[in-house]
């Protein structure tokens, strides 16, 4: 599997998470019971930040044999 294939997984994933990070948050308003919203609410943040790492390194595999690519701190290459 070449890093350009690679990346388009890593963006369906990242697509994938969105999409029940949107859910969930439609849920959340809906929702009246403090504790379940809160609960809720640490769903959301815990696949915000899986969300963003799968979308960071779809960029980065795009990207990874690009001549002079080196915009993501996070991930050095």
């Amino acid at each position: 599997m070449t890093l350009q294939e690679l990346s388009v997984q890593y963006r369906a994933g990242a697509e994938t998470l969105r999409q029940r990070v949107r859910l969930l948050e439609h849920q959340r308003l809906g929702e009246t019971d403090a504790h379940s919203r809160r609960l809720l609410e640490e769903r959301i943040r815990r696949l915000e930040t899986i969300w963003r790492e799968s979308r960071d390194l779809a960029v980065l595999c795009e990207r990874y044999y690009d001549r002079g690519y080196h915009c993501n701190v996070r991930y050095t290459v």
